[in-house]
């Protein structure tokens, strides 16, 4: 599935959200052919979010959003540089001029649409919750009662605070998985694929409490104000979706088609 976004933002919007994040200007000049000179995107990711983006044992950052980022960079005539950072912050140094784009499963929400223009989606997902198996937690009803483990800056952990539960944060997939595994929180709230790829992965046995939810898609991050950099990336991505090669990556890392 391919939308093609039109925004349109009012600039004293994105100053007062740029200005929430604690930074004092957003970049507003198209920067394509800056890019282009230096003839590198820089790509960021959080690292810790198998088997989207994670560190493998030789210290690389692979999974589905570095292959997706790398092959769009190769038709724009680009190599790739592939940056991790905390996800709390990432659209902070999106902002600081840190790197170029955000492909990072960063969700595609109104309040993001004010500080950042987005490309995609390039997937698809829902919202999940996931307990231990035998968890006296089986409703969502029952939530006001339980700790409840999110990723520091996600989408799900302003979800789960809007409904006043106990929510604890944390860094990532790999150690929400682990506290979850150990019992240090009841429940975890995740990207339903990501959650179940990486504990598939790992053996780890669980449970999920069903409730209603709407997929919702992932976008690419850039500074507003270059749609010429937009249109080439998303003409990029449409063609890979269009000629196979977005399929052969999200059957290499996802075992699906999730578009």
């Amino acid at each position: 599935m391919t939308t093609r976004r039109t925004l349109v933002k009012s600039v004293a919007a994105a100053g007062i959200a740029a200005m929430g994040l604690g930074l004092a200007s957003v970049a507003v000049a198209e920067e394509l052919d800056t890019i282009k000179e230096k003839g590198v995107l820089r790509i960021a990711m959080s690292g810790a979010y198998p088997p989207f983006n994670f560190v493998n044992d030789q210290n690389e950052v692979v999974g589905f959003d570095p292959a997706i980022g790398v092959e769009i960079a190769k038709r724009m005539g680009l190599e790739a540089e592939i940056i991790t950072t905390n996800w709390d912050g990432i659209i902070g140094g999106l902002l600081a001029n840190k790197y170029d784009a955000i492909v990072g499963s960063m969700t595609i929400t109104e309040e993001r649409d004010e500080v950042v223009d987005f490309v995609g989606p390039y997937y698809t997902t829902k919202r999940a919750i996931f307990t231990k198996p035998g968890s006296e937690f089986t409703s969502i009803d029952q939530l006001g009662d339980a700790e409840v483990g999110v990723t520091l800056g996600e989408t799900h952990e302003e979800w789960a605070r809007e409904r006043g539960w106990s929510v604890r944060t944390y860094k990532g997939l790999p150690e929400l998985l682990l506290e979850l595994e150990n019992g240090r929180v009841d429940v975890i709230v995740n990207d339903s694929i990501a959650a179940i790829l990486a504990m598939g992965e790992k053996g780890q046995e669980f449970e999920t409490i069903e409730f209603e939810t709407e997929e919702f898609g992932a976008g690419i991050a850039i500074r507003e104000g270059n749609p010429a950099l937009a249109a080439e990336m998303q003409a990029a991505l449409d063609a890979m979706m269009e000629d196979g090669t977005y399929v052969d990556i999200a059957m290499e890392w996802i075992g699906a088609d999730i578009r």
